[in-house]
């Protein structure tokens, strides 16, 4: 066996399982990269959901609060009470922003919203720089604040579609439930209040009555067909109280345009501040677990970090481990082909030289042959010959002299040297001819050898003695054989490659003819009008 083919059965042996298992290693961190990507990305999202549901929750109503009590009483204390709560405000709207993942991992439609919910902060700065100047004496500033709170409302909605955790999903359709069924309650409160106020003579605001029981009923589809935790059911059981079912009918009542007396308004009224209420403080608990959620998001996903560090400092030890028993497989495979060159080199250096050219002579090639094929016998199966000669070698030395052939043929043995293999032997075979003997080699594997010599050969410009460069040609004939032990004799190795010489050169010249094969009259028209290069198989 080829002690090339030798080593490639040894790294096989080595590295397949070795690359079955890296790819095995590869998916699972893979997989865990993409975990790892979907929890820090949901825990992002459980931030800000928690802090739009606590905005919602609390900040805007807690400022809609206090402004109201400025306006109704202007003093030293509600005005501080104000600023605090504005401060508030701003800063949570800050730590919203802060909390938002990259543009890149946003959607159009989640952009749109972020950019509506801007513009309707910019309207609450503007309204604040109003009241701070008296112009909301006698009215009130509220509908600013309730378009804000829509805003945010629509910004935590569309965040739904980009949670990738089922649980962290449920959670974000309640908050959303609960807040749409908190702040349609409030429009309802507040409309109707006004409208009872005003007397017989007030015009009812049946779109905006509507719009509420639109939120009520979208809020409540929202915690009914996402969620069935136990916030929904607590929510449920408390709307389902006689005081509340009492309170849903005289809603009903005003909306037909029924005017309740003034102890059933107070009975509407009072059930509806504690139904806000208790629906407030289950936005406020919906959006702390939430935050809960996302903590527990963050401990999951530094824990499948610290797992992918594992699993690729254990693919960097295996890799290790194989590449030393690699390492120590190829050395050994090294240090007996350095004995065989070795070998080589020995008998390169025990045979006679060709003067001119540096090669073997023919006396010296012999000597060293022998000694090759002798040592092939156990570990090479064939034996291949190359026989070549330069194309118009004659016509080179009458027109440029012989100085030009000796040179000519100098740069031709060096570029066979450079192009057979290492331990193939070469002589130079009488005259402008070269003779190369390869060991465990086929015909076939002779014949890519010679092609990429003869376009070695082809492609060179060899300098002259007169300045001059010179490109020649030369034509290739191989043939080979089993390595038989019993006969070392190879002139008929000889005599067949040079009877395919003689058919490279019948086809034109600077070709490669495997095999004693002549071409019939007919092919060798057909070869001459073709393009002269090429390599020739015949066997």
């Amino acid at each position: 066996m080829k002690f090339e083919t030798i080593k490639k059965v040894i790294l096989a042996a080595i590295m397949l399982p070795f690359f079955f298992m890296l790819i095995e290693g590869v998916v699972v961190i893979r997989t865990s990269l993409t975990q790892y990507r979907n929890l820090e990305k949901d825990r992002q999202f459980a931030d800000v959901l928690a802090r739009g549901g606590s905005i919602a929750a609390t900040e805007i109503l807690s400022e809609i609060g206090a402004t109201r009590r400025y306006l109704a009483h202007p003093s030293s204390s509600t005005a501080i009470d104000m600023q605090r709560s504005r401060a508030t405000l701003d800063n949570e709207r800050l730590a919203f922003h802060a909390s938002l993942p990259s543009r890149d991992a946003l959607d159009e439609g989640l952009l749109d919203e972020l950019s509506a919910l801007s513009l309707a902060y910019s309207r609450i700065v503007a309204a604040r720089s109003a009241v701070d100047q008296g112009r909301y004496v006698g009215s009130d500033p509220g509908s600013i604040y309730w378009y804000a709170a829509l805003k945010q409302l629509a910004v935590v909605d569309a965040l739904s579609p980009l949670i990738n955790d089922p649980v962290l999903l449920e959670k974000s359709n309640q908050l959303m439930g609960i807040m749409l069924t908190y702040y349609g309650e409030r429009l309802i409160t507040g409309i109707g209040t006004r409208y009872l106020d005003r007397g017989p003579s007030g015009r009812f605001p049946v779109e905006l009555f509507v719009q509420g029981k639109v939120m009520i009923g979208e809020g409540m589809d929202h915690m009914v067909f996402h969620s069935a935790t136990s916030v929904e059911r607590d929510i449920v059981g408390y709307l389902g109280r006689s005081s509340q079912v009492k309170a849903n009918a005289i809603t009903d009542a005003i909306l037909a345009g029924s005017r309740p007396t003034r102890a059933v308004r107070d009975v509407w009224a009072t059930a509806q501040n504690e139904r806000m209420s208790f629906l407030q403080q289950k936005m406020i608990e919906a959006a702390r677990d939430i935050h809960d959620t996302g903590e527990n998001f963050s401990t999951r996903s530094h824990l499948h970090l610290t797992r992918i560090l594992a699993l690729c400092a254990g693919l960097l030890i295996l890799a290790t481990l194989v590449m030393v028993l690699a390492a120590r497989g190829l050395r050994l495979i090294d240090r007996l082909t350095q004995d065989r060159e070795a070998l080589v080199g020995e008998l390169r250096n025990a045979a006679q030289t060709d003067l001119l050219t540096g090669l073997y002579n023919r006396r010296g090639f012999e000597v060293a042959a022998s000694a090759l094929l002798t040592q092939a016998e156990h570990g090479s199966r064939w034996i291949s010959v190359v026989l070549f000669d330069l194309d118009h070698f004659k016509k080179i030395n009458d027109v440029n002299g012989h100085d030009a052939g000796d040179a000519v043929l100098r740069h031709v043995a060096s570029i066979a040297r450079e192009n057979f293999r290492s331990f193939d032997l070469l002589v130079r075979h009488g005259g402008e001819e070269f003779l190369a003997l390869l060991p465990d080699s086929t015909p076939d594997d002779a014949a890519i050898v010679a092609e990429r010599v003869r376009l070695a050969i082809e492609m060179a410009e060899i300098p002259l003695p007169s300045g001059e460069l010179l490109k020649v040609t030369a034509s290739f004939g191989c043939a080979g054989r089993a390595n038989n032990g019993a006969s070392r004799n190879f002139e008929d190795l000889v005599k067949r490659a040079d009877l395919a010489l003689y058919a490279a050169k019948a086809s034109g010249r600077n070709c490669v003819v495997s095999g004693p094969v002549v071409p019939a009259p007919l092919q060798e028209e057909r070869r001459k009008t073709a393009s002269g290069g090429g390599f020739d198989s015949r066997l």
